[in-house]
């Protein structure tokens, strides 16, 4: 059992779609990517597993993730993932608990018959934002290009309008 290596690379803060924090990293004979929407409450994990050219992915393979802040307030917690067939591509899924935006130290624990190996590296955990109003708030600016697609629309019917029935002016 070995500590293959420890990584220290923070991801930046984000509001928006799941983004890697390890990526083709070699663990217990395979390719893996560690990917993650870390929001305070509900944060979650993906973990894509690829084999090596040539190997195969150990049908005993286990993976956990631990998180702790890295202000070492709370102790880590460790999350036990579940395996999934996504696209014909093995997938590890795990959400865990954030209590408040701040950087967290994220602990990669693969273990099988070939061996236990640990990845470690840091995100910054980010507000869930504003729930069902995110998508109005993203909507905005389809919005308004909308209105005013619409606005030149019924402006071009009324020149039209205009040019097939002019309006007689007063004597």
């Amino acid at each position: 059992m070995g500590l293959l290596t420890i990584l220290r690379m923070p991801a930046a803060a984000h509001n928006g779609p799941p983004f890697p924090i390890i990526e083709n990293k070699e663990m217990v004979g395979c390719k893996i990517a560690l990917w993650t929407h870390p929001d305070v409450g509900t944060g979650t994990f993906f973990v894509l597993v690829d084999p090596l050219p040539g190997g195969k992915i150990p049908d005993d393979l286990k993976i956990k993730i631990g998180v702790q802040p890295a202000t070492n307030r709370l102790l880590e917690v460790v999350y036990h993932a579940k395996r999934e067939l996504s696209h014909g591509q093995v997938q590890y899924n795990v959400s865990a608990q954030f209590d408040r935006q701040e950087l967290w130290r994220v602990h990669l624990i693969m273990e099988s018959t070939q061996g236990t190996e640990e990845a470690v590296t840091q995100v910054e955990v980010t507000p869930p934002g504003y729930g069902r109003w995110d998508l109005l708030l993203y909507s905005l600016p389809f919005l308004a290009v909308a209105l005013l697609w619409f606005r030149g629309l019924t402006r071009n019917r009324r020149r039209k309008q205009m040019a097939q029935h002019p309006v007689p002016s007063p004597k």
